[in-house]
């Protein structure tokens, strides 16, 4: 089987959106990549692989300010703006592949817009998978609000996975923010969490969640507050014991892309 890897670029809401595709002949559903704060769609590669063998045509953007997107690094003034952009990401490649089922993957801030565009785009989903996602209480938001100067203080790597080349790697990318969060940023995630615990739930949408244990970035408990906000009819959660912030990252890494391969077979079925 052979893999097309297609990089393209669009108009998005706030300037020039750089999208990836990893395309095979005959998928048999989309999976859309969202990627989290501060780093871009080139760190998933892996990802996008055990999806093309599983049978999708996987998509996804670097979000604006982030990766090879225009715009001032890191900056979002409104996370609506975001969802925009991955919605023209799916709207391209479901005119690619009319009739084929659409499953969203969202990692941490990924995993944010990804939830809201399912509240506002449900319909045209078949599943939502959401990784170590921000929503329902990220404690560190409201601390930075708090401070009079956010402090440029660069993320343990540590905290990402228990391989220490995760880290190594994430620490040389120069594609990867090294910097400190921007006010505005900060203001428009709080917003963008507001936003969807007011919407309420994603309905019949079949949703799986996946988090490690040990997540220092995005506290498990703070977020099952979000999930139980949004949480529909059709709710999957694999707790993954001693695992980090980046699961697709883990030690047990095959252990969680199997569980999501899986879970879209049933979905699919």
């Amino acid at each position: 089987m052979t893999t097309t890897v297609r990089e393209w670029e669009f108009a998005g809401s706030r300037g020039a959106v750089s999208a990836r595709i990893w395309a095979r002949p005959d998928p048999r559903y989309i999976a859309v990549l969202a990627h989290g704060y501060g780093e871009h769609l080139g760190r998933y590669p892996h990802v996008a692989e055990a999806l093309v063998r599983h049978g999708a045509t996987v998509c996804g953007p670097d979000h604006m300010g982030h990766g090879r997107s225009a715009g001032e690094r890191v900056l979002i003034e409104d996370v609506e703006d975001v969802v925009a952009d991955l919605h023209t990401v799916v709207e391209s490649a479901r005119s690619d592949h009319p009739g084929l089922p659409v499953v969203l993957i969202g990692h941490s801030m990924g995993g944010l817009i990804a939830a809201r565009y399912a509240q506002l785009h449900g319909a045209g989903l078949a599943a939502l998978v959401l990784s170590g996602p921000v929503l329902g209480r990220w404690d560190a938001l409201s601390e930075l609000l708090a401070l009079e100067e956010i402090p440029d203080a660069p993320i343990d790597t540590a905290t990402l996975s228990r391989d220490p080349d995760v880290g190594r790697a994430y620490t040389a990318d120069p594609l990867v923010w090294h910097g400190p969060f921007k006010r505005t940023t900060v203001q428009a995630l709080q917003d963008c969490i507001d936003r969807i615990n007011a919407h309420g739930p994603l309905g019949a949408l079949p949703t799986l969640w996946v988090h490690g244990s040990d997540d220092r970035l995005v506290p498990l408990e703070g977020t099952r507050t979000g999930i139980e906000a949004v949480r529909g009819d059709d709710l999957t959660e694999r707790i993954y014991p001693d695992a980090r912030h980046e699961v697709f990252n883990e030690t047990n890494r095959d252990e969680v892309l199997g569980d999501v391969t899986a879970f879209i077979d049933r979905v699919l079925r």
